[in-house]
């Protein structure tokens, strides 16, 4: 591991400490190197539920006909492609990801669907958004606000780009309640990576993935990150046990 740099701002990836600027190439390459299999894994990895949660997830939110959303870390396109339904042809969704591969791969999952109007595709990284000022009813993010290296700065640039009125709402894996804290250890520990290792033969880029849900900081922290960035009645819900949360939060 290189010497870091003192002037260098330290983060995680993973268990391991590393400079903001080798985070993000390090979680780029992880993400370019899962994207092909990213949609198979998850359903084998959370069984499935992932697909429930999404839908709850937008069902809690209160995004409407007509509104312009910004759908951060859009991945393979789940979460723009629900959004899309619920803002109808009035509204209109930017499919925004910091990795090219994840968001070309998202943008031709939409377009074999039929999804074309009113969604245009945007990469940039979370923490310095390309958009002006109050420029968005809504943002969202699901499983992905962990891989950002710097969660406070990228939830300040998220609240710049809200209308007053908007709502912040945030999909994670989270701390889970302790009936099944060790249980779920093990699970991310070794399932997970030996789940990658024997499906897609890439068991590094899943132990990382297992080793971002361990570090993420537990509901409450993140809560207390909304309020410092300026979001104001805060609130998450725990889903399954507290595996994952739904965070909510509103600009004024």
């Amino acid at each position: 591991m290189k010497e870091l740099n003192n002037k260098d701002k330290i983060t995680n990836f993973g268990f391991k400490k590393v400079s903001e600027k080798d985070k993000v190439s390090l979680v780029n390459n992880v993400f370019s190197s899962v994207t092909k299999n990213y949609d198979l894994m998850n359903d084998l990895m959370s069984f499935g539920l992932h697909r429930t949660w999404k839908h709850y997830f937008l069902h809690c939110s209160n995004i409407r006909n007509g509104d312009k959303v910004l759908d951060l870390a859009s991945g393979t396109g789940d979460i723009t492609k629900l959004v899309h339904k619920i803002v109808g042809k009035n509204g209109q969704v930017i499919s925004c990801d910091i990795n090219y591969e994840m968001l070309s791969f998202g943008r031709d999952n939409l377009i074999d669907k039929g999804i074309i109007n009113n969604v245009s595709y945007i990469q940039s990284d979370a923490l310095e958004l390309p958009f002006k000022d109050n420029d968005f009813d809504h943002v969202t993010i699901a499983f992905g606000l962990r891989n950002t290296v710097n969660i406070s700065r990228a939830l300040k640039s998220i609240h710049r780009v809200i209308k007053p009125g908007g709502s912040i709402q945030i999909l994670e894996f989270s701390r889970p309640e302790k009936i099944i804290q060790k249980p779920y250890s093990i699970f991310l520990e070794k399932f997970i990576p030996s789940l990658g290792k024997f499906v897609v033969n890439d068991k590094d880029s899943y132990k990382y993935l297992a080793d971002s849900i361990k570090m993420h900081p537990p509901q409450k922290e993140i809560i207390k990150q909304m309020e410092t960035s300026g979001f104001v009645n805060n609130v998450y819900n725990n889903l399954i046990f507290g595996v994952a949360s739904i965070h909510r939060g509103y600009k004024i």
